[in-house]
């Protein structure tokens, strides 16, 4: 995406210190230091990145970003680099002028899922870096896209205290100051209640408001779930060149409807928080393949159900299942994965792209359908306790000590070929402990590709040594070239 074009928005609260990207540099930092060959990628996406960035291409920056964070994870200036290019994004999208989306439409890019991007990267910044200034930029500029203002200048005020001379700081400091001076004026009438404040959708009162261009407001859920099947308004048919998701919620209507109607409001609230958040024992299903902990994947969801729920998802704990169909009976499998979403990007045709990460297994009990997609209430699954920890410890350090050395091999004679090696770096990235070998146990066979069948049996396996014993059978054939069925 370029961001060279210019807005006539007035109402955009101006961002600070975002106009250039940090320089990756190598650091001796004792054992958390790269090794040379995993170096040399990291350095070489980032400098894209920042080449990308500088040229207004921040699409393409975010995107070397997140490779280089795949390879190595938690480091502070790939995601500062990657919170100020989400930023950057958000802030184009906020401060382009909606005639620009009939000559060219922007339609899957959506400015708060970006800006809360943007934050969740600045916060982890800022934990790695309490220190210096840059991560309290970085989190201010993304709280004032998603207008939390009095967030953002407590923030403010606290990099200020870091470095009282700061002038991006101090310049966002007033740009805020000056915003609420211009808002002072409210309503002071109170608006009777009628179906002047209700969705034409779900006619029922608004919740999290979006006005079209067409000047027609519906609960935002509504919204989106009425646009995945077509692009026009569904009150008057007028074709809507942008996607819902570049609509911001209509601060002023939810804070009439919310202050005037509390306790209708309280109701809406609880009724979509029951969609979004879905206790401990309830998690929706993708059904798609069989997954194993200690993975990460990409994903392109494009289903309108599933888009449905992966809106939900990112509203409430970012995670779902992932399962797989019995092949004999249609029906899904006894055992699935939960895997989290890492990453949340909507693409300009309306799917999303995701990265995930798999966490912990599960039994379904009973499942049922949800607005087109699964929901099941689960149980989560553990190995039995071994009858001899010492033992099993012993076993899982020499399995690491093996699984070190096999991936050396690998990476070396993978030298030449960019993609394995790649994938190689990513999976030793997410390499655990080995004082877990529950955990581990499922790392280690995600070295080697295993079949749909062979992944369902070692989910629903519940000996931790087993596991281990079959990872390294595994480790040794795919080194002879020979496969294990």
């Amino acid at each position: 995406m370029s961001g060279g074009e210019t807005s006539s928005s007035s109402s955009v609260v101006p961002l600070e210190g975002l106009h250039d990207v940090e320089d990756y540099i190598w650091a001796n930092d004792g054992e958390q230091s790269l090794s040379w060959d995993r170096f040399g990628h990291v350095i070489d996406l980032v400098q894209n990145g920042n080449l990308a960035f500088r040229e207004n291409r921040f699409g393409e920056a975010i995107n070397c970003y997140s490779r280089a964070n795949n390879v190595k994870p938690g480091d502070p200036v790939i995601l500062g680099n990657r919170s100020a290019a989400y930023s950057r994004i958000s802030q184009f999208l906020k401060q382009r002028p909606a005639s620009a989306s009939e000559y060219k439409p922007l339609s899957g890019l959506d400015p708060t899922i970006h800006a809360e991007l943007a934050l969740k990267d600045a916060e982890k910044v800022m934990t790695l870096r309490s220190n210096f200034v840059n991560p309290y930029i970085l989190k201010a500029s993304a709280l004032i896209l998603l207008e939390k203002y009095e967030l953002a200048r407590d923030v403010i005020l606290s990099g200020l205290q870091v470095d009282p001379f700061s002038n991006p700081l101090r310049a966002s400091l007033q740009n805020l100051e000056t915003m609420a001076a211009n808002t002072l004026k409210r309503t002071l009438g109170k608006p009777e209640r009628s179906d002047e404040f209700d969705c034409t959708l779900c006619l029922k009162l608004l919740y999290e408001p979006v006005t079209t261009p067409c000047g027609h407001s519906f609960c935002r859920s509504c919204l989106f779930q009425s646009m995945d099947r077509g692009n026009k308004c569904p009150l008057c048919r007028t074709v809507l060149f942008i996607s819902p998701r570049t609509c911001s919620v209509s601060v002023t209507l939810n804070n009439i409807i919310q202050k005037n109607f509390p306790e209708e409001y309280a109701e809406r609230k609880s009724e979509h928080s029951s969609l979004t958040n879905f206790g401990v024992d309830l998690i929706p299903l993708f059904v798609m393949d069989v997954v194993i902990p200690c993975q990460k994947f990409p994903l392109h969801i494009f289903e309108p159900r599933y888009r449905l729920m992966v809106r939900r998802i990112m509203e409430g704990n970012h995670r779902m299942g992932m399962v797989i169909l019995d092949s004999h009976t249609g029906l899904i499998v006894d055992f699935a994965c939960e895997v989290e979403i890492t990453e949340c990007e909507p693409l300009p045709d309306g799917r999303f792209y995701l990265e995930v990460e798999s966490r912990r297994r599960f039994r379904i009990l009973r499942s049922w359908d949800q607005d087109g997609y699964r929901v099941a209430e689960v149980e989560w699954v553990h190995d039995d306790s071994p009858k001899k920890r010492t033992e099993l410890q012993e076993i899982t350090n020499n399995a690491a000590e093996y699984a070190q050395s096999w991936l050396r091999r690998a990476k070396d004679a993978a030298s030449q070929d960019r993609r394995r090696l790649e994938r190689l770096l990513n999976v030793e990235a997410m390499m655990p402990t080995p004082l877990d070998p529950e955990r581990f146990s499922f790392w280690l066979v995600t070295l080697s590709e295993r079949r749909p069948h062979e992944r369902l049996e070692l989910l629903r396996m519940r000996d931790t040594e087993e596991r281990i014993k079959r990872g390294l059978v595994y480790l040794r054939a795919a080194e002879q070239g020979c496969s294990v069925q």
